[in-house]
This record gives C-alpha cells, structure tokens and sequence, in this order.
C-alpha cells in the first residue's frame, strides 16, 4: 500500500480534541501470504482521529470491493471488504522501561514533519478481513486433480473413480469384508 501521509495541524493539538476524516485512498493492489488482490475501486474509509494526550488514536471503518483469484478452481474471484480500523501515533517513542510493561502495544510514531501515515492504520485493518482461503463461491467445486477440468463447468466423470482409488487405498477398507455374523443377543 503506498503511504498516505496525513498532516496533523491545530485541529488536534490539545489532548482531547477529536477530528472526523473521510476520504478515498487510490490504491490498486496488496498482497497477503502468496495471494495478490487488485482494489478496482480503491479503499473509501471513515475515521475519527483524537489526540489521546501522547499520541494519535485512529479508530474508524473502510470499505474495498477486492479481486483476486479463486483457491479452488482458478477463476476470478471478488468479495466486499469493511473493517475496523485502529491505529495508535506516539508523539515519541516508548521508553525500554514502558515497552517492558506494553510489549503487547502496537503503535507507529508521529514523523518529524508532524504526520502520520494512515496506510500504517488501513493496510492491517485490510489484512485482517481478507480472507486467507480465497473462493469464487462457496460451494466452488475446484480442479479435477485428474484431468484439470474446471468442476463448476464441467463433469468429467472422474469423480467416481476417485472415490474408487480412495476408497481402494483406505487402510480400514478391508474391514468392509469382514464376517461378523449374527451377534448373541448378551442379555441371555
């Protein structure tokens, strides 16, 4: 995601004071893991940005139309995003003492400009509802492993012999043959 600097200027300069932002970030794509995903639309977000005495607070809501490519069979695949945005700016950074005690706390650091980057607050919150797994519908029926046919398009007719080889090579399987024969009923 490419930085979207924000200038923090005397809207926000007494701890306290809150600032509403909405606004359009033009990105065309991100990655997560091995997927890639192009943003057709961008990124449109709603934030609220408050200046929590020694630092910056970001908190808000985006919202993506996302494409990408399906898991299972190939074909394209898109999905609407909305996240939840939160984000924390220090005005410095932490002293060892403090990180000590907050080794969970995430934030980033207000630059030397008197900026934040709000791709420091989009980008995770983007990530976090993306899907890792990612599917055309739900009930896409993937690849034939055998022949490479699109299953949502076609039936190949390999299915059948799959269950057949898998069943074949289950280990439990010659347990279907046994001869048990009639139990006796215990209770006589």
């Amino acid at each position: 995601m490419k930085p979207f600097p924000f200038v923090l200027d005397e809207r926000l300069a007494e701890a306290g004071d809150t600032l509403s932002f909405s606004g359009h970030a033009d990105d065309d794509s991100y990655s997560l893991g091995s997927h890639e995903f192009s943003l057709p639309s961008g990124i449109d977000f709603d934030l609220v940005l408050t200046n929590a005495g020694d630092g910056i607070l970001v908190t808000g809501m985006l919202r993506a139309h996302v494409a990408g490519v399906c898991d299972r069979c190939l074909d394209p695949a898109e999905m609407d995003i909305s996240a939840e945005v939160a984000e924390y700016y220090l005005f410095e950074e932490l002293g060892q003492l403090e990180q000590d005690e907050d080794d969970d706390l995430d934030y980033a650091l207000v630059a030397p400009d008197n900026t934040i980057d709000l791709a420091d607050a989009l980008l995770p919150a983007l990530l976090m509802e993306t899907p890792f797994v990612v599917l055309c519908s739900e009930d896409c029926k993937g690849l034939c492993p055998m022949c490479g046919e699109n299953l949502n398009e076609v039936d190949c007719g390999h299915a059948q012999l799959i269950i057949e080889r898998r069943a074949a090579s289950n280990p439990f399987s010659v347990l279907a043959s046994l001869d048990l024969g009639e139990r006796a009923d215990p209770s006589q």
